[in-house]
């Protein structure tokens, strides 16, 4: 008996054993859909820029000798920046001398000259000469028609004598005219010679103080060209810089830029940028201001992308609308871009890790009965890459199966 009894007591625990390796030791969370918002967006990183940003630069090179501004000071367009001390060249200074007595001397000459021709016209001395040469033939001419009536002389002759009395008629024409014109010509040379003279001494006074006695502006004194913030001043007093010409950038004097008017620029992958439209609205999150967000819209996408490490970037510009908010927007901020691509908003939703996709159909376990549950197909909308729409299959009455991490947590 002791025997049969040990058997069946080894038998019943064999089978108790075997019934207990049967059953899923993990206890599954049920949980129910909830009505959210789906974003589905794209990311950008990039930096805040002000829209209009300007180096000012300065028209003569020198040293600077004072500065008028300090970075985050607001200015107006033409007010001072600068004043450089100009230290010209002696070859230069030499050189503009030596134009101004040259200039001076074809001045006087020209003054001269202009008064002799006004002399001489007013007298009519160039056209005496004129004059008195057509009489002598106007006479000359009587007489011989005189003459020549007599039969003295021949109509040979008599045409001689006419067209000497009228050569000399134009002659006197003639000087009349040309008396006006030199008088107007030496009048017209005063003034070239005047401006001539001009010229050079500007020049000279040019070189030595950086300002002319006629100019408006003074060209050692750097002014700004625009109403705005100042950034940068990143000069001292005491370094040299150079003019902005054709064959140089010239040296920054200060950066000014209005930071009313602020843009987003960054870049964005390639794999995304074919999702976006002009005009798309994102939404900022800058790095150094915590807890708050910045609206923008999208109004610029860049037709060519860059290699930057092996990856395709495209840059993007967008309108940042920070008019409601009294954070001040620094220049430069590092910034994260959210462009919204789509959005659905106070829709059903689960965590999209609940679901399960098998031939293009997705599928989750809904709750049957304590630690019971049995799948059932739903369609499914837009997702966020957490969480998803579900358009039809479920409610949020309904209880679901949440899936355990693959790490092994809840």
């Amino acid at each position: 008996m002791a025997l049969v009894f040990l058997g069946l007591a080894s038998v019943g625990l064999v089978y108790y054993f075997m019934v207990q390796n049967k059953k899923d030791p993990t206890v599954y969370e049920s949980v129910k859909p909830k009505v959210n918002d789906i974003i589905k967006k794209a990311v950008a990183s990039g930096s805040i820029k002000p829209r209009k940003e300007v180096n000012i630069k300065p028209q003569v090179s020198g040293v600077i000798e004072k500065l008028y501004v300090e970075a985050g000071e607001m200015v107006t367009k033409g007010q001072k920046l600068a004043l450089i001390k100009l230290i010209p060249s002696e070859v230069n200074i030499n050189s503009a001398k030596s134009n101004q007595e040259l200039a001076k001397i074809r001045y006087t000459d020209a003054l001269r000259e202009v008064e002799r021709q006004r002399s001489v016209n007013s007298q009519q001395l160039d056209v005496q000469q004129a004059e008195a040469n057509y009489d002598l033939a106007a006479k000359e001419l009587i007489r011989q028609s005189s003459l020549h009536e007599q039969g003295v002389i021949s109509d040979q002759d008599m045409q001689g004598f006419e067209l000497d009395a009228k050569i000399k008629k134009n002659a006197l024409d003639n000087m009349k005219i040309s008396s006006k014109n030199n008088l107007a010509s030496s009048e017209i040379d005063v003034e070239l010679r005047k401006q001539e003279l001009e010229a050079a001494s500007n020049n000279l006074q040019l070189l030595r103080e950086g300002k002319t006695s006629n100019s408006r502006q003074v060209s050692n004194i750097v002014t700004s060209t625009m109403d705005g913030m100042v950034l940068d001043v990143p000069v001292e007093e005491g370094s040299s810089v150079i003019e902005r010409n054709n064959f140089n950038e010239g040296t920054s004097i200060a950066i000014v830029a209005d930071m009313g008017s602020l843009i987003f620029e960054g870049n964005i992958d390639e794999s995304e940028v074919g999702k976006l439209k002009i005009g798309m609205p994102l939404v900022l999150k800058v790095g150094a201001i915590d807890g708050e967000e910045f609206d923008g819209v999208l109004e610029f996408i860049s037709p060519k992308g860059t290699v930057e490490e092996g990856t395709v970037n495209f840059k993007i510009k967008a309108d940042i609308k920070n008019e409601n908010t009294e954070t001040f927007l620094r220049a430069g901020y590092s910034a994260n871009a959210d462009i919204i691509l789509e959005k659905h908003e106070q829709v059903i939703t689960i965590n999209e890790r609940d679901i399960e996709f098998k031939d293009d159909k997705a599928f989750v376990e809904i709750e049957t009965g304590d630690q019971e549950y049995e799948e059932k197909e739903i369609s499914t909308g837009l997702s966020d890459g957490v969480l998803i729409e579900i358009t039809e299959g479920l409610d949020t009455t309904t209880l679901i199966k949440k899936k355990i991490d693959q790490g092994g947590g809840n």
